[in-house]
């Protein structure tokens, strides 16, 4: 499995250039974090961008879903990186990854992943999509929006 994560909301670049989560964002990455670990989720490894939203909001979800597996920054996951770099690295991938990143670069994987375009290949703005491997194609196998964040994008 495969859970894509874009990080939770963080302060403005004139509030601070490392764009840490905001005191918002810090709880609500604590809530996605415990809704994924809700659902079964124990990752063998969580990779984010090296940026420190995204790094804090995978430290959310390291320790709410297993604080023994590898965590670190891993190449690819900047906003503007190329999807494949990513689709192919996690090519014959067998463990469980979390992967947390941004967008543009979220919605582009997973339709990359996926191979549904459009409306299909909405990603939840600061919310998460886990796939499983069916035979060889990713497909959705579910997703967690908070609600109170689901539509604005802005964020």
């Amino acid at each position: 499995m495969v859970v894509l994560v874009h990080h939770g909301p963080a302060v403005g670049p004139d509030v601070d250039p490392t764009r840490p989560l905001s005191a918002e964002g810090l709880d609500d990455v604590k809530v996605l974090a415990d809704a994924m670990a809700d659902k079964g989720l124990k990752p063998h490894a969580i990779w984010h961008s090296g940026k420190l939203r995204a790094r804090q909001t995978a430290e959310a979800v390291w320790l709410a879903c297993n604080p023994l597996g590898a965590f670190g920054a891993e190449r690819g996951l900047q906003p503007a990186d190329p999807p494949e770099w990513l689709r192919d690295r996690l090519a014959g991938e067998t463990r469980d990854i979390v992967v947390v990143g941004h967008m543009p670069h979220l919605p582009a994987l997973l339709a990359l992943l996926t191979g549904v375009s459009g409306a299909g290949a909405h990603f939840p703005v600061h919310g998460c999509v886990a796939l499983a491997d069916d035979g060889g194609r990713w497909v959705e196998a579910w997703r967690v929006v908070h609600p109170e964040r689901a539509e604005r994008p802005g964020r």
